[in-house]
């Protein structure tokens, strides 16, 4: 595990994942890809209660497509594709109950799964990569979070 200090609450990042810039875990489920938020997601977006996807799998997606939308205790976000290809499931259960995504990020708290092309998952980074990544956007992330943003 990996480990990202968000002030004084710590993010942990399973060190067999990869990661997108788009604050989305990935985990190979047999031939498929499969997503979910990472825990530094979770805690900016604080009980996640309502998620919505614009249209039903399977769909072909390209890389940061709209997929949907989610509300939370402090955001509402649209929800983009990390990756180009096709996209084979979304978690139903999460429609009726998305509180997975709050207490098991990393487990039933997946949103989709996804065969990605093969040159398109480069662009995913290694569990360092991600860290390494978080540690050069914390401080805009912080100004945007209390609304210093000029």
């Amino acid at each position: 595990m990996l480990h990202f200090m968000m002030g004084e609450f710590e993010a942990e990042f399973p060190t067999d994942c990869r990661y997108a810039k788009n604050h989305m875990w990935a985990s190979e489920s047999g031939e498929r890809i499969r997503f979910g938020f990472t825990a530094y997601a979770v805690r900016l977006l604080q009980d996640v209660y309502f998620l919505d996807w614009n249209f039903d799998a399977p769909a072909t997606v390209s890389s940061r497509q709209l997929l949907g939308s989610i509300e939370s205790k402090k955001a509402e976000s649209d929800l983009f594709a990390p990756l180009a290809g096709e996209l084979s499931e979304f978690n139903a259960t999460l429609l009726n109950d998305p509180s997975a995504i709050n207490v098991d990020k990393y487990g039933e708290g997946w949103l989709f799964e996804m065969a990605a092309e093969v040159d398109a998952q480069s662009e995913l980074m290694t569990p360092s990569e991600y860290v390494s990544h978080l540690a050069d956007v914390w401080e805009v992330t912080q100004r945007t979070i209390k609304g210093q943003l000029n």
